[in-house]
């Protein structure tokens, strides 16, 4: 059993979040920087699941890593519909939308800096 990480930074959380998206193959992965334009966390990660099953899926694996690896419980909502979960590990706030809801929500617009390419 791994030793658990209960002092991660902000920056170790989401190297874990990237990194447990990326095996779960997660699609459009985009990070967003919080710190300093809001309290919610330090940082956002929107992405993408090809279907119900597999946004369910990829939220299930990122929050037992994170609990695994770090002591983290994370919130989740959304999780039974699987069309957008929301995953709140505090510092990092990860959204995994079906690719036609993340179309219609449209976050990646609303958070990202002013001049940014979407």
């Amino acid at each position: 059993m791994k030793a658990v990480n209960a002092e991660a930074t902000s920056e170790e959380i989401l190297a874990r979040v990237l990194s447990s998206l990326e095996d779960d193959k997660a699609e459009d992965i985009v990070t967003i920087d919080l710190r300093g334009r809001s309290s919610i966390g330090d940082y956002m990660v929107i992405c993408s699941g090809r279907s119900s099953r597999q946004v369910g899926a990829i939220a299930e694996k990122l929050t037992e890593r994170l609990k695994e690896e770090f002591g983290r419980i994370c919130k989740v909502e959304g999780k039974d519909q699987g069309d957008w979960v929301l995953i709140d590990s505090s510092d990092v706030i990860v959204h995994v939308f079906r690719p036609e809801v993340r179309e219609f929500y449209q976050l990646e617009k609303m958070w990202m800096p002013a001049g940014a390419p979407v």
